[in-house]
């Protein structure tokens, strides 16, 4: 099993693109099977996730192609399995988004229950709840899901809690019912539009995403489209709490910061100075303090549960007390034990980390246990004295994009170690 090795101490600076963001790919990825004509993507990031919906896809028939601009086309139109297969959806939870698009086109859908990180319940009802509105009739056999309708029919839907997956899978299914269909209480997550807009441009009829209601006006079919995959936010936001642990400066380009205030907001507290650009982030954190900061999670335009892990660490270095509170998984706080390995003083009581800041950390052998995990631990041995090994980055690569080498380019001192 590979594993990052990291000598702690440099003060990263330099500039770093942003990769395409993978919550947004992903979605995008499973709703190519709504149309029998070419997609092709631009800036999609090279992720164990991607390249996992990657081999759903084409265990199902899908024909994928890379051209020398290193865009992918993606081809839907020879589909001939309607099943996702345990042994590739276990890995990830997102593969649960091809449910909405195969019982849309195909009417007929076999998807195992999914895996993913274990930072978590975080139970699929909401969707198949959402499709029996619409329709669908649903059997759960054997671990797997069956979900079948000779016609999705429009309907009204008020989803009991806000769900991302769960609002982009109704989203894929209600784009080919007949008729409308109205969401509410839907998630506003950045993703969630960007989705819609990629169905726009294939020729769905979708207002509203990005606030609490999402109508649909059901088309009878989708076309082709080339589509730029937005930004991420966590990698941008990840990499900017790198700069500021390591009192460096850093400048991410090719980002939305709209996306970021809840994040941007937060740095600047901790004593930060961030500068915004059209499309770039630059932090300085040069002959500065970190302050501590109280985060508490929610729902987007709330605090990301995806940064939570992140300022946790910068929360563990500053001078002073603060309270983390994870309001979205109950389970998120795994990465909590090996931080204080790494010389960190947090305690945890239910839904809340009471940090304590410390002058230092010491370099020590940790292990990643989900993907915000392993980057708050790389985080943590950037700063560290001495040596930190990072066990189990399986977890990293799901979705960081060449985590080593961004963070070598700006002068870290990390290397990856072979099986």
């Amino acid at each position: 099993m590979e594993k990052l090795k990291i000598i702690g101490g440099n003060k990263l600076s330099g500039s770093i693109t942003c990769s395409g963001a993978k919550n947004a790919a992903l979605p995008m990825l499973a709703a190519t099977i709504l149309s029998d004509k070419p997609i092709i993507f631009k800036n999609l990031p090279y992720l164990q996730d991607i390249t996992t919906m990657f081999e759903i896809l084409g265990s199902m028939g899908a024909e994928i192609t890379l051209n020398e601009s290193m865009d992918f086309m993606i081809s839907t139109s020879k589909l001939h399995d309607y099943e996702a297969r345990y042994e590739l959806v276990k890995t990830m939870r997102a593969s649960i988004l091809v449910l909405g698009s195969l019982v849309a086109r195909y009417g007929f859908a076999r998807i195992a229950l999914p895996g993913g990180c274990a930072i978590g319940t975080r139970p699929v009802d909401f969707h198949l709840d959402a499709l029996e509105k619409l329709g669908a009739k649903i059997e759960l056999k054997s671990g797997y899901i069956e979900a079948s309708s000779e016609k999705l029919i429009g309907c009204e839907i008020n989803f009991p809690g806000v769900s991302v997956t769960g609002t982009e899978n109704i989203m894929m299914a209600a784009v080919l019912a007949e008729g409308q269909t109205v969401l509410r209480n839907v998630a506003k997550e950045p993703e969630v539009e960007d989705l819609a807009n990629f169905l726009n441009s294939m020729g769905a009829k979708i207002i509203g995403a990005g606030t609490d209601e999402i109508v649909i006006d059901g088309v009878e079919s989708l076309g082709g489209t080339e589509f730029v995959i937005p930004a991420d936010r966590i990698e941008a936001g990840t990499y900017l709490i790198a700069a500021a642990i390591t009192g460096g400066d850093v400048t991410i380009k090719n980002v939305q910061a709209s996306r970021m205030n809840n994040i941007l907001d937060k740095l600047k507290l901790s004593g930060a100075s961030v500068i915004v650009g059209d499309d770039i982030i630059q932090l300085i954190m040069e002959n500065h303090s970190i302050l501590p900061v109280d985060i508490s999670t929610a729902p987007f335009p709330g605090f990301p549960t995806d940064m939570q892990a992140q300022f946790t660490v910068l929360n563990a270095l500053s001078e002073g007390s603060s309270v983390v509170t994870e309001n979205v998984f109950e389970n998120r706080f795994m990465h909590v034990q090996e931080l204080n390995r790494m010389g960190c003083d947090i305690t945890v009581k239910g839904s809340n980390a009471f940090i304590k800041g410390v002058s230092a950390l010491n370099g020590a052998p940790v292990m990643a246990t989900d993907l915000r995990a392993s980057a708050s631990l790389i985080l943590a041995g950037l700063c560290a004295k001495g040596e930190t090994i990072v066990d189990r980055i399986y977890h990293i690569d799901r979705g960081y994009e060449r985590i080593e080498e961004k963070l070598s380019y700006l002068g870290a001192d990390i290397t990856r170690l072979p099986n």
